[in-house]
């Protein structure tokens, strides 16, 4: 899976076919390679639970590409582990499973994937 099309639009649909739930998780900040704004973005938003996925997954990416990989990872966890599921839009359009999401973040950690100087590519 291609970085850009890990990092999340806008968030966060259980049934992405009906009724998506649309939230900002930072995508603007994120493609436009601004990671310390996402991440203070991400964490002042207060309709974003703690424990939601497509915040720890941004948060996670944000962490990844300012080299922080224990935050990161801690990220990407919390996410593959979160007790809920959600569909979760990606930058390319597509609504993947968010555990599904975390634990391809988690490879792509683990593969050095991630790197500061990495940007996103345009999802238009």
């Amino acid at each position: 899976m291609a970085f850009a099309a890990l990092a999340l639009t806008l968030m966060l649909s259980p049934a992405p076919a009906i009724g998506a739930e649309r939230v900002d998780v930072a995508y603007e900040a994120m493609r436009a390679g601004q990671d310390a704004a996402a991440i203070r973005q991400i964490e002042a938003n207060e309709a974003l639970a703690e424990d939601d996925p497509a915040r720890l997954i941004n948060l996670g990416i944000a962490y990844a590409r300012q080299d922080d990989t224990a935050a990161a990872r801690t990220m990407f966890e919390a996410a593959a582990n979160n007790a809920d599921r959600f569909a979760l839009e990606t930058a390319s359009g597509q609504w993947v499973d968010s555990k599904v999401l975390a634990r391809s973040a988690l490879a792509m950690l683990e593969r050095g994937e991630f790197s500061a100087g990495e940007r996103l590519a345009t999802a238009d």
